[in-house]
Parts: structure tokens; sequence; C-alpha cells
């Protein structure tokens, strides 16, 4: 006697919405020791992000190229950095200036900082103006280009320079320069010490963590948007 076979049913997939499975946590001591780490992690950069930003690192250079945006006092620093090492020039460089453009005599953050470093008692045989084109953005890549192209048509032969800016701004630049100016000519740098806040407790200052703050956003900026590429 013959069974009769049935046609098997088609079986369709279930879909399944969650599963379950084993996870790893953290226990009551792992979790100490992780948020130990991370609270060192952040003192350790608390106290190292300013030094690393306004890094000063000179090399053997007779000439001195000092950004002209920065504030008088740094002007003056960069005066007393001039005298001391011997530099046989001094170049300000800067774009022209954002308010006052149509009042001021020295129109120009360049011209501006040369007529205070004149003013400050540096002779004006000294003093080089590389003024910058106007831009509406990346305005630090505008001076080192403005500087480039000087230094290629001078007939002073420069291998090497050191760079005087202000404070945390001076990782950027010193970066910026150099992709403009290297090999063809070694850069260096040197920061301005802050008068508006202590650099050793810069977090406990509104301007010195806004200028931590935007400095390490524009620095990555920088890193990321090579201007070589």
């Amino acid at each position: 006697m013959y069974r009769k076979i049935q046609p098997r049913q088609k079986k369709f997939p279930v879909l399944r919405l969650f599963k379950r499975q084993q996870m790893w946590m953290l226990t009551v001591p792992g979790w100490g020791i992780f948020m130990t780490l991370v609270a060192s992690l952040i003192g350790f950069s608390f106290i190292n992000i300013h030094p690393f930003l306004a890094v000063t690192s000179p090399v053997k250079a007779d000439i001195l190229v000092v950004e002209g945006w920065i504030p008088d006092y740094a002007l003056v620093q960069a005066l007393a950095e001039f005298k001391k090492n011997s530099y046989r020039q001094l170049i300000t460089t800067g774009i022209p200036l954002e308010r006052g453009f149509y009042l001021a005599e020295y129109n120009n953050y360049a011209k501006l900082a040369a007529a205070t470093l004149q003013k400050l008692g540096l002779e004006p045989e000294k003093i080089i103006v590389v003024p910058s084109q106007e831009v509406t953005k990346d305005r630090t890549y505008a001076s080192a280009i403005a500087l480039q192209q000087w230094l290629e048509n001078t007939d002073l032969k420069i291998e090497a320079i050191n760079l005087f800016t202000h404070a945390t701004h001076a990782r950027r630049s010193w970066l910026i320069f150099q992709q403009a100016l290297a090999p063809k000519i070694k850069v260096g740098v040197i920061a301005s010490s802050p008068q508006n806040y202590d650099p050793n407790k810069w977090w406990m200052y509104s301007t010195g963590v806004r200028s931590v703050i935007n400095e390490v956003v524009a620095y990555i900026y920088a890193l990321v948007f090579s201007w070589r590429a």
C-alpha cells in the first residue's frame, strides 16, 4: 500500500529585528581605571596644548620675518629678538587693514608694523615691507605666498629665515610658511609671549580659551587642506 507523498511547503525566512548576544562591560574597578586615564589625558592636554601651539624653534638665519598683524607689545618682542641675534634684515608681512583702511596713513599690516618698528628705534634701511593682496580667507597663506614671490625676485641670497608671530598662532604659521618656502628656504619660528593671559593657566582666561580653541581648529584645517595639494 502506497502512502501519498505530500508536496513540501516552502518556508519563508522570518524577518528578525532583534537578536540576543553577549557583551563585555567594564566592572566598577574597570570604570575607575578608565575614568582615571581619561582625566589624565585631559590634564596632559591642558598642560601641553599651549606650548605645542605657541612653539619656538628657531634656525640659524640672518633674516627675521615678522607677521605684521601681531599686537604692538609683540612687535617690541620682535625688535628685541632682532637686536639680540644680530639679524641682517627684518621683513614685515601682512594683508590690507580690515578696518580704518581709508583713514589710516598705513593701510596694510606689513606697512603698519614697519612704521611701528621704526618708531621703536629700528633703522629704516634694515626693514623690508612685503605686503600681500586682499583676501577673504587663508590670510596667513597669502602672506606666505607674497613672501615666496618676493624671495624669488630678490638679489639677496637667503637660505633660511626665522618667522616671528604671536603666541598660539605660531604652530599654524610655521606649517604654512614651510609649505610655501621649503625646501629651498629653511624656516624656523619664534612665538611671542601673550600679555593678556597667563599661558601656564590659559584655561582660566576667556582670551586664552578662545585663542587655544580657535588655533586648534585652524591648525587641523591647515593640516587637512594641505596648501601644496
